[in-house]
């Protein structure tokens, strides 16, 4: 009874409505945290490659193995990544490396944080890595939204293949 009066069906319609409006905000949405965190990997890649003797340093300072080369790779995937995150090309594969260099960062730089996860989540989520992460991560398991470079090429492969 209760599923079929009027203010059931409202309600629904309400609902409905709601969730289209906020389906049609995801490529928004993916596209802003594209934008601002790939220019900000973007930066910290490019600060990393500019400054790479003080990384180097830094990296040695943290007892990272190979310092020189993880210092190269770290920064050349950040700031590769950045560019390609801006643009949405390879996003899914790209974000995944940018979270592996974020979880290393926790591992070494933050490990502090990282092991206080559940006792002080408020450091964890306070550390450099951390929006980061999340951003690598969304972009990982959702995509790069409407608005990508992947997004056009798979139209482009679709339309392709249909011929």
């Amino acid at each position: 009874m209760f599923f079929t009066s009027p203010l059931f069906r409202t309600l629904d319609s309400l609902y409905s409505r709601l969730v289209n409006l906020l389906n049609h905000g995801q490529s928004v949405l993916l596209l802003a945290m594209r934008l601002y965190w790939g220019w900000q990997f973007f930066q910290t890649g490019k600060g990393k490659l500019i400054n790479f003797d003080r990384t180097v340093a830094f990296f040695t300072s943290l007892n990272i193995p190979l310092p020189a080369v993880n210092a190269a790779l770290a920064g050349t995937t950040e700031c590769l990544g950045g560019l390609l995150l801006i643009i949405g090309l390879g996003s899914r594969l790209i974000s995944l490396q940018l979270a592996v260099v974020m979880v290393v960062a926790y591992l070494t730089a933050d490990a502090e944080a990282l092991g206080n996860i559940f006792t002080k989540p408020d450091d964890f989520t306070a550390a450099s890595p951390f929006l980061f992460l999340l951003t690598a991560l969304i972009v990982a398991f959702f995509g790069a939204g409407k608005w990508s470079a992947d997004e056009i090429l798979g139209r482009f492969v679709a339309k392709r293949k249909a011929q």
